[in-house]
């Protein structure tokens, strides 16, 4: 079986594209150099290895391709490279001129383990401004016969070929050549409409000014619409440069996600790799219900396709990811990018607070203070939106309730907030009316007694939201709700009469770890003036609880973080396993890759030095197996009686209107039996 530590035991599929030095009309010369970077894609365990345009041959060699003792050692070159792919991990794919039926067709052989899996005819040649193709070969379209006889056997000819492999799921391979993918619908469009995930384009586009970024939006482009993989290998050094120039582009894309891209004009061979994800490919396909309308009405062209079924052989042992996997899914490393998305969600949230009330024609607000992140979040987006309604902020009614573990330095943050915010400000203390409830329950805790379980937290947790609600009638307001995704998903939330209820939940599409960067974002961006910013920077730095069981020194007793586990793992967790639907065996997999060195990868620069920790794999399950047994089977109910909310980003909502819809009543079995195979 494939090791748990290799990226083929877990959908991951390492693609190599390959910018060889070409000789002109010399297939020796370019068999050598193939075959060597083909070695270099094995040793690097790439299940494929994509070479230019007319590889073997060079592209440029204009009528020099009509010579047979050219043609000749073409053919010879494949043989000798199909002989030696018996000893390679790699689908080798190479562009080659191929003669059949009397006619030459520009040509791309996919070659694996020792034989010719099949051989894909360029559809769409090129014959304006530098380009005369059309002189040399013919198109696809022209072939006769479905197969062609190369190397003294007969293998598949058209470009109607899907490669599939019995072995992967999800490999599903495709070939198409240069021109092809700048047509209105390139030949790639069906194939992948058809199943195919992994799109390959063999190029010799020549270089001009602007034209690599066109060749960047195109590959983009085609994988984001297709929901696959693009490789492009364009040619390079040793082109004939009589007429053009040739800078050796090499890209790798998936689902219009940049993974790789080669230096320009390189002066020797080059190779770049990407793991690519066919998980993710395959997940999201199933969930764009347009992607199958398309296929659906073009079931005739793609039933016509002829599939290829082979045995890719995945390479044995431990093969490490090489692949970025964020740390914080829900926010970019990428200063430019955080800025961009942080700035966005402030904005979402603030447009669907601004439309609730104004849908309501109501002009105040009622919020709880508790000087913890989410609803300082919350109070921050209700400040923005009257703001921008023209409301004053006095009528945004700010209320911190104080309960039987209030802290105070909560306290204290939650007084400075309001004050500075300019809302009103005000405090109740839910003490007396938790104790008459709990003197009317016959609590315990009424007789003296410690006892701090489930129903003493939930008294005061419903105690703030029946207040809240009650000051919202009486004073004519929307009770603005402060719950973040995080805990919704983890069922960290009081239910009904709680913190899960609200008029509008401004928060609930934005998890724990964004509602933190958000924070430092506003400060560091200056968004608010000194002094809201200072109690801002104190209220993130402050531990995470619920402040709902006393601890010896007044303050609480419980840090949420010991009970659920750290949130930087749980919205990790929330994030793969909501939004792709992966396997906790996986979501582990990528987890560990993440965060088992706080030395590796990039870090958020909000994130304080201090504060960047790292996990060993048996934390990373322990938390994940808490994350599966709360998600699946014990917290649904709540979500599925959650408030509106705005959904803010992708994999961003539970709520069963937007995007999550599960059964309350569902077992966690699968998912805690998959991950007991994590070792």
């Amino acid at each position: 079986m494939t090791p748990f530590n290799s990226i083929y035991a877990h959908g991951f599929f390492r693609a190599a594209v390959c910018t060889p030095k070409v000789g002109l009309a010399q297939p020796g010369l370019n068999l050598e150099h193939t075959l060597s970077l083909a070695r270099h894609a094995s040793l690097a365990n790439a299940g494929v290895a994509l070479f230019p345009e007319l590889g073997l041959s060079a592209y440029s060699n204009e009528d020099l391709v009509f010579q047979d003792a050219l043609l000749d050692g073409v053919e010879r070159a494949i043989a000798t490279l199909v002989a030696a792919s018996r000893e390679l991990v790699p689908i080798l794919i190479v562009g080659a001129p191929i003669r059949s039926e009397g006619k030459l067709f520009n040509c791309a052989v996919v070659i694996h383990r020792g034989g010719i899996l099949g051989v894909v005819p360029k559809t769409y040649l090129p014959n304006y401004r530098e380009f005369y193709e059309k002189r040399q070969f013919c198109a696809a379209e022209h072939a006769m016969a479905p197969h062609i006889n190369l190397g003294g056997e007969s293998v598949p000819f058209g470009n109607d070929l899907v490669f599939e492999a019995r072995d992967m799921p999800g490999l599903a391979l495709h070939v198409e050549i240069c021109e092809d993918v700048w047509a209105p619908i390139p030949p790639s469009t069906y194939a992948a409409l058809a199943g195919a995930t992994v799109l390959a384009n063999l190029s010799a586009s020549n270089i001009t000014i602007g034209k690599a970024e066109y060749r960047r939006l195109l590959c983009a482009s085609q994988s984001g619409k297709c929901v696959a993989a693009y490789l492009y290998a364009g040619a390079g050094p040793g082109e004939s440069t009589t007429d053009l120039a040739w800078d050796g582009h090499a890209l790798i894309y998936e689902n219009s996600e940049l993974l790789a891209e080669s230096e320009r004009f390189p002066k020797a061979p080059q190779m770049i790799t990407a793991d690519l994800d066919l998980d993710r490919l395959r997940q999201e396909r199933t969930r764009i219900t347009s992607f199958n309308d398309c296929a659906a009405a073009h079931r005739p062209r793609l039933a016509a396709l002829r599939r290829i079924a082979f045995e890719f052989v995945p390479p044995h042992g431990e093969i490490p990811l090489q692949r970025a996997v964020a740390r914080f899914p829900y926010v970019p490393a990428n200063r430019a990018d955080r800025d961009e998305r942080c700035a966005e969600a402030y904005a979402i949230q603030v447009q669907g607070l601004m439309k609730r009330l104004e849908a309501t024609g109501l002009r105040k607000a009622v919020i709880g203070i508790s000087g913890g992140l989410d609803s300082t979040q919350a109070a921050l987006v209700a400040a923005q939106a009257f703001d921008r309604l023209g409301l004053p902020r006095a009528d945004i009614l700010a209320y911190t309730l104080p309960g039987f573990a209030t802290s105070e330095t909560t306290r204290a943050n939650a007084w400075r907030l309001m004050r500075a915010l300019g809302t009103s400000a005000a405090e109740i203390d839910i003490r007396p009316s938790c104790a008459q409830m709990l003197r009317d329950l016959d609590h315990p805790y009424s007789r003296g007694e410690p006892m701090y379980d489930v129903t003493f937290e939930n008294v005061q947790a419903g105690e703030r939201t029946s207040h809240l609600f009650r000051l919202a009638n009486l004073h004519q307001g929307l009770v603005v709700g402060t719950s973040d995704l995080s805990e919704l998903a983890l069922g960290y939330t009081t239910y009904g009469v709680g913190d899960q209820m609200s008029h509008y939940a401004v928060n609930a599409s934005i998890p724990k770890t964004l509602i933190q960067h958000l924070i430092r974002w506003a400060v560091a961006s200056q968004r608010f003036d000194a002094e809201t910013s200072a109690v801002l920077s104190d209220i993130v730095a402050t531990a995470i609880s619920p402040e709902l069981i006393p601890g010896a020194g007044g303050g609480p007793s419980q840090l949420a973080e010991e009970t659920i586990g750290p949130y930087e793992l749980q919205d990790f967790n929330l994030y793969y396993l909501s939004r792709y639907g992966y396997r906790p065996s996986k979501v582990a997999f990528l987890a560990h890759h993440a965060w088992k060195d706080r030395g590796a990868g990039e870090w958020p620069d909000t994130v304080p030095p201090d504060e960047r920790r790292q996990y060993d794999l048996a934390t990373i399950k322990k938390w994940l197996g808490v994350f599966v047994d709360r998600f699946f089977e014990f917290s649904q109910f709540k979500r599925s009686a959650m408030p509106n909310a705005p959904k803010v980003g992708s994999g961003g909502s539970l709520s069963p209107r937007s995007e999550w819809r599960a059964p309350s009543d569902a077992s966690a079995e699968v998912w805690r039996d998959d991950l007991r195979r994590v070792r």
